[in-house]
Order: structure tokens, then sequence, then C-alpha cells
């Protein structure tokens, strides 16, 4: 039920404060009208007594408090829902940004969601290539599952990000497959290079881009990536579509939680952060998953700037709790041209084990993952210690071992942002590196599968 009230006693900020309110409840939408017939927009942030505090979406600014009117709507923030919304550009409250028509919806869904009940969750087995190495061959994702990217300033993970969107698909399945993405506090340059690349490749026609801008205000980032979960959540579960769901940068979506936070005057906690980021972020995250019964999926890579690179700090440190392993990015392999600058052996897919193997990617796939991980892991200590004390402290393997190290830099995990590679293609690289050291070495793999794609060497 519509209540409107003449009792706006105090603006500070974005902040206004309402009085002599009955049946109010927090998150409610509001629309505060002006004598112009102007009309802001905001959300009850905190009820009590018979006072409420709304935080507006637009600046406050020219807002008459004398002679506004403050109307509460009786529900809290929904999103109009349909298939068309694919292939076209909303801003980060879903509102059309290309030009284009309003959406007729099928439906008009809370953006805030419903948990999923655990014990209807299905649990994530099926391989999702994304057609990058680094990813497909050492941290494999899985359908359902949530699998962040840790990046840093100044890293290309927005290009990464444009790459995964254009090429992931589920292996050995011919059901419809979308992307939704949620592009959170950007520049308009960067939005543009997303919305530029999916039209030039063709990507826009399976994607819904949600964009919020860097000088949009805080409030409607804290609604985007809620607004991107529910339309993912409507393709998936309504529409039978697998989606995959890329978030960039959760980091900001933090920074305008702080900054609410510290509108309203609550405690902080970790570096100023609010105390309930961790249940936040798990609002968000949790919306990942199967369910049983129904053939749509969420799928999620949620990527996020560490400050000062820091994996320690509160935003990267609670996403890790959360999710089902990261993506690491690199700025040393970065300042050496490597392209993805993806570092494997800190990055980890808690979930890969369960998407490959026979009958979803190669028998191969789990003992060559093993022996590429391991390799790499001795070469990098072969390199260091040639740095420290010299070649001629390396014995002949050794030698071979920095050799494998430096390939496998250059050619596994370096392929760019344009190369797309079949599952095949990644497994048969592996191949070809571990041919550099002798077969003795190859301790992780079964002799079977040894002579099968090695032959005598």
């Amino acid at each position: 039920m519509i209540k409107e009230y003449k009792t706006i006693r105090e603006v500070v900020g974005p902040l206004m404060l309402v009085e002599g309110v009955q049946g109010v409840k927090y998150d409610e939408l509001v629309e505060v009208m002006q004598q112009n017939g102007e009309i802001r927009r905001g959300k009850v942030l905190e009820v009590k007594d018979d006072k409420a505090v709304v935080q507006l979406f637009e600046n406050t600014q020219g807002l008459k408090i004398a002679t506004a009117r403050a109307r509460f709507l009786g529900h809290s923030q929904r999103l109009d829902v349909s298939t068309d919304m694919l292939g076209r550009v909303f801003d980060g409250m879903g509102n059309p940004r290309d030009g284009g028509a309003p959406i007729l919806p099928e439906q008009r869904l809370d953006i805030n969601g419903a948990p999923i009940n655990p014990a209807s969750r299905n649990y994530p087995n099926e391989f999702i290539q994304t057609g990058i190495s680094a990813i497909d061959g050492l941290n494999t994702l899985v359908r359902g599952q949530k699998l962040p990217v840790f990046s840093m300033s100044g890293l290309p993970h927005a290009e990464l990000a444009a790459q995964i969107a254009r090429q992931a698909r589920v292996l050995n399945q011919d059901s419809k497959f979308a992307v939704v993405f949620a592009a959170i506090g950007i520049t308009y340059e960067e939005a543009q290079f997303f919305i530029d690349d999916f039209r030039k490749t063709g990507a826009i026609e399976r994607t819904v881009l949600f964009t919020n801008l860097a000088n949009d205000p805080a409030i409607e980032r804290i609604s985007t990536p809620r607004v991107a979960l529910t339309c993912a959540e409507y393709l998936a579960f309504e529409k039978g579509m697998h989606v995959l769901v890329i978030m960039t940068d959760i980091t900001n979506y933090a920074e305008a939680l702080r900054e609410v936070s510290a509108a309203r005057k609550e405690v902080p906690g970790r570096r100023g952060y609010p105390g309930y980021l961790y249940t936040d972020l798990a609002t968000l995250y949790e919306r990942a998953g199967r369910i049983k019964g129904k053939e749509g999926s969420i799928t999620q890579i949620p990527i996020l700037t560490m400050p000062e690179d820091d994996k320690t700090h509160p935003i990267p440190d609670l996403t890790g709790y959360i999710t089902e392993g990261q993506i690491i990015l690199s700025r040393d392999l970065y300042k050496k041209g490597v392209n993805p600058p993806i570092d494997v052996l800190p990055s980890l897919s808690r979930l890969k084990d369960k998407g490959i193997g026979n009958d979803k990617t190669r028998e191969d796939h789990a003992d060559t993952m093993n022996q590429l991980f391991a390799a790499y892991s001795t070469g990098k200590e072969c390199k260091e210690l040639a740095a420290i004390l010299g070649d001629a402290a390396l014995t002949p393997t050794d030698k071979l071992y920095a050799k494998f190290a430096e390939e496998f830099e250059r050619r596994y995990v370096s392929q760019g942002f344009t190369t797309n590679r079949p599952i095949t293609e990644t497994l048969d690289l592996g191949w070809e590196l571990l041919r550099i050291l002798p077969r003795a070495e190859l301790k992780r793999i079964k002799e079977s599968l040894i002579d099968k794609y090695l032959g005598d060497k």
C-alpha cells in the first residue's frame, strides 16, 4: 500500500529523514515528489519508531524539503525480466542504456532474490570451457561454481573478463548458454570497451550487460550486482539456460557499501568496512549454483582488484572464504609480457576434480594437471637458485626444469586475449611441454598414459 508524507525534516548528503511514518519497512522504495513534478527515488535504510532514514539514488541538490512529499511504495526494488533482455545494455538499476525500448516484462522480480535451499542444490560437476589454458587445464571452471579473479591495479582483468564472456561454453552440451555481465563502478571508457568488444565479436547476442559508471550514485552500485543476479536467476531457473555471471569490480561494490555504512554512522569493522561485509558478500556469491530438477544453472566469476596488491585485505580475504577457489593475476608475469598474466601456482579451483576426466574432458587431464603444477613449481625454484648461485650450481636436470618453466609461461600461460583454445589443444600442449623433461621425472602420470601420449620418449 502506497503511503505519502509531507514530514521530510532533514537532508544530509544523500540521506533524508522522514518523521511520522507508519508500517514502513527496511529496503522499501521511496519516491520524493517536488512541486514542479520532479521525482527522485530512494530506498529506506533504517526505521526507528516513527522515523525513517531514506537514501536517495540521485543527488539531493536543489531538493526543497518544505514542499516535497515522500511516497513509500510498499515494496523493495524490482526488476522487469524477459528473454528480450539478451543483447541489451542496461544501467545499474535495470533501465535501458542503449537507446532501445523498455522491456515488456514476463515477470517482475525482487532484486534481493530468495536463498536457495541447500537440500535442493545439485553438485557442480560439468566442465565449462573458457578457451584459456591456465584456467581450463589447471584451474578448471565447473558449471554452478563461483570462481573469483583476484587482480591488481593496472592489470588487464577487463580484457580477461571480456575474453571469458566471449569464449565460455559448456562442453558436449547443446543447451542454451548466456552471459550476464555486471560492470560495477567502472569508467565510461571501460564500459564502452566491453560494449564494443561484445558487439564486434557477436557475443552481445547471448549477453545481458548492466553498467554502473563511476559517477553514478553509490547506492546504485549496491543494487547493480543484485539486479544482474536476478536477471541470471530468471534465465537459468525459469528459462533453463546455463548462465555465466561476470561481476567486475567487486572492490568498487565494497567501497560503496563502506560509504553508505559511514553515512549511517555504523560502527566500522576491519579497514573501515562494515562488520557485515562477509554476510553481504555471501548474499551475492551464494546465488550461484544448480538446483535439482532444473536444467539451468548459474556460474559466477566475480573480479576484484586487491587494494595495495594485498591478498589479506578484507575484500579478497572474505571472498576467498565464501567462494570455491581463486584465479590470481601476477604483476611480475605481466611485466614479462605474459597475457593473460595468470599465476597458476597460488591459483586454485576447489571443484576442478569434479569437472575433468573421461567423458568430461579427457582421461589424461588429472595426471597431466598434477605433473604440470609440480614441474612448473620445481622449474621456478631452479630459476631462483640460478639467479642466486649462477647456472653452474644447477644439475643438467635442474636446467631442463628451468627451461620447462620458461617455455610453460611463454607457450602455455601466455596465449593473448584473442586465442580460443579447445581443451584438447590445451592438453596436447601440456604433453608437448612435458617432453622437455626426462621420462623418469614424470612421476605423477600413469605409465599407460605416458606410453599412449608420449610414445617412445
